[in-house]
């Protein structure tokens, strides 16, 4: 039997105890009903902007499909993904054109600022990012207009004015403005209590259970998938403080659940993503995911990424890039598949979220900033498997930045040095 609410829910509804805030999803008893509902609840349903950034580029067979279309046969970076075909789009043939090969580049990946604004690498100058952009849209809507997370020293996101933004560079501080929030003495108290393992459901236990006696069986499961994800974070986070204090051991291999190692690392920030979008605690995210030093999580690796990402074709060295791109596409295929597990009104946030990894530099041996790794899942698209532009005279990448803005609710014509706009994921 359907449950009816018996009354609606308002949308920005919290359960509190303490300094500790929990923003509830996006339920079914939040959205009106009745028979002129159905354009309201569409206006309802969130609508947001992951960005996931590696600055090493990517081995390029290993990745690029040879054909065109969904029925592409997958290359050795893609069958991780392969869970997700058809929720995903790969673009070959894209770039900002006319930047300089260099690290640098970085800088202006979100912008697309005009090439003559960065030829001069001691004297740059930027304008807004993608990201900015869309939180200018969409930011008012949340508490948190934008999170940018990891370290963005050489800058990746930008204001209006073309000033670089920092990032949240602590999984703990996250969790804790996540979720968070009161008087100092307050914030405090809930610190100590996260600190001596204690969970911020604790004192929302009666709330809880006085929510799941008002709403139905769909928006239940919703509420277990949050309140388990908020466990699981804790955990993970807690493990982690304890880690750190302990000498860590010499090994050859490890644990890849270890969260001193970087997959542990940085699958603590891809849940805590997947948290933000849950609790709808912000709907722009951009995770700068930095390079690693030998990594004894991952078998068979002996060099640096960033070591490794210069190869020059060697092929001991291209197989040490390819276990570091592996492992950051299982990653990937994590963060999509819990995006794809959670429901919200009738899809999954998945569905509602526009997930793109991208990197500054196709070839990193070469710092080559053409042909750029650029894979854009969600979003509500009809993804189109592989898109293939002349990888000899690449097609701007801010007329993919254009349509995302538009996805998001931007209505524009133009971002950065555009030239149109894609249309082949309609």
């Amino acid at each position: 039997m359907t449950h009816i609410p018996t009354r609606r829910l308002d949308r920005r509804t919290f359960l509190k105890a303490g300094a500790a805030t929990l923003a509830l999803p996006l339920l079914d008893a939040m959205l009106p009903f009745g028979r002129r509902a159905s354009a309201a609840v569409a206006a309802a349903i969130p609508r947001r902007i992951v960005i996931l950034q590696r600055p090493l580029g990517t081995y390029a067979p290993y990745f690029f499909p040879e054909t065109a279309g969904l029925g592409y046969e997958a290359t050795r970076f893609l069958k991780v993904l392969e869970p997700q075909r058809g929720k995903f789009t790969v673009f070959s043939g894209m770039s900002h054109l006319g930047y300089p090969n260099d690290h640098r580049t970085e800088f202006a990946l979100l912008t697309g600022v005009h090439p003559d604004s960065i030829k001069r690498m001691d004297d740059m100058h930027n304008s807004i990012s993608l990201d900015q952009a869309a939180a200018q849209a969409v930011g008012g809507q949340t508490r948190v207009p934008c999170l940018l997370l990891g370290p963005m020293d050489t800058g990746l996101s930008f204001n209006s004015k073309g000033v670089a933004l920092p990032g949240e560079r602590r999984r703990g501080d996250l969790f804790r403005r996540l979720f968070v929030d009161g008087t100092p003495d307050e914030i405090a108290r809930e610190i100590r209590r996260l600190d001596e393992g204690k969970s911020i459901l604790d004192g929302m236990r009666d709330q809880l259970r006085a929510l799941h006696r008002e709403i139905g069986a769909t928006d239940r499961q919703r509420m277990d998938v949050l309140t388990t994800s908020i466990r699981e974070a804790e955990q993970s986070l807690a493990q982690e403080k304890e880690w750190a204090a302990k000498p860590k051991p010499r090994v050859e291999t490890g644990n890849e659940n270890d969260p001193n190692e970087w997959i542990g690392q940085t699958r603590q920030w891809y849940d805590l993503i997947h948290l933000a979008t849950q609790t709808d605690s912000t709907r722009v995210i951009v995770c700068r995911v930095p390079e690693q030093g030998p990594a004894p999580t991952v078998p068979g690796i002996q060099l640096g990424e960033h070591d490794a990402s210069h190869h020059g074709k060697e092929p001991k060295k291209v197989e040490q890039v390819a276990l570091y791109e592996e492992a950051h596409m299982r990653l990937l295929q994590e963060l999509l598949q819990k995006l794809g597990d959670s429901p919200e009104v009738g899809a999954t946030l998945l569905d509602h979220a526009q997930v793109l990894s991208i990197s500054n530099l196709g070839d990193g041996s070469a710092h080559a900033s053409n042909n750029l790794p650029v894979l854009l899942a969600g979003g509500g698209y009809r993804h189109a498997g592989h898109v293939a532009f002349d990888r000899a005279k690449n097609t701007p990448l801010s007329n993919l930045y254009v349509r995302m803005l538009r996805q998001i609710g931007v209505e524009t014509n133009a971002f950065g040095s555009s030239t149109g706009v894609i249309s082949e994921i309609a």
